[in-house]
């Protein structure tokens, strides 16, 4: 499931990039090209949030397994 997740939020980021690039710099468009652009992008950010969301919910940082130690106390 982890794995879908993860496919899940690289689709949606790179839609997000991607239509949003073409709704900022494109020129000739019409109004309702740019409006739709401009959807699809921040439905790819909404769904690439959502989905980055579910895929690192639980996760803690483990300081021993990324071999952090700290600095030893004085006096």
């Amino acid at each position: 499931m982890q794995k879908l997740i993860a496919i899940i939020t690289v689709v949606s980021w790179s839609g997000f990039w991607s239509f949003g690039y073409i709704a900022l710099t494109a020129t000739n468009l019409t109004d309702q090209q740019i409006l739709t652009a401009t959807s699809l992008a921040g439905l790819g950010f909404l769904t690439g949030i959502g989905a980055y969301l579910a895929l690192s919910k639980g996760q803690t940082i483990n300081n021993t397994a990324l071999n952090f130690r700290h600095a030893p106390q004085e006096g």
